[in-house]
């Protein structure tokens, strides 16, 4: 495979996610500082080794410091309901919302 076929594929894997910052648009940290865990757990099921495994389309993830929270946009197909109960605490939180390249946008719906 060559590297060219291996960014491309990366970069397809990484398309369908968005970071929900640890950190309003005001700059200011969000609390509780757990709040990363507590979605993830949220989104847990529990495998049939008894364990809990966190959801494919939601991963914990540090940005700069800052703890953040990374989705997989499939969970909007997935698991509709979820993802729009996820946006709104984005967005009732007033979360920053990262894209791909890291640039801010509006939350999405």
């Amino acid at each position: 495979m060559t590297l060219e076929k291996t960014v491309g594929k990366m970069t397809t894997q990484t398309q369908g996610e968005i970071i929900i910052e640890g950190n309003t648009r005001e700059g200011k940290a969000f609390r509780p500082s757990d709040w990363v865990d507590r979605m993830c757990s949220t989104y847990a099921t529990f495998g049939e080794d008894r364990k809990l495994k966190y959801s494919p389309y939601l991963k914990p993830k540090v940005v700069n410091g800052v703890r953040c929270l990374a989705v997989d946009l499939k969970l909007k197909t997935v698991n509709p309901e979820g993802y729009a109960q996820l946006m709104h605490f984005a967005e009732e939180n007033n979360l920053n919302i990262l894209d791909i390249t890291g640039t801010s946008i509006a939350v999405p719906h």
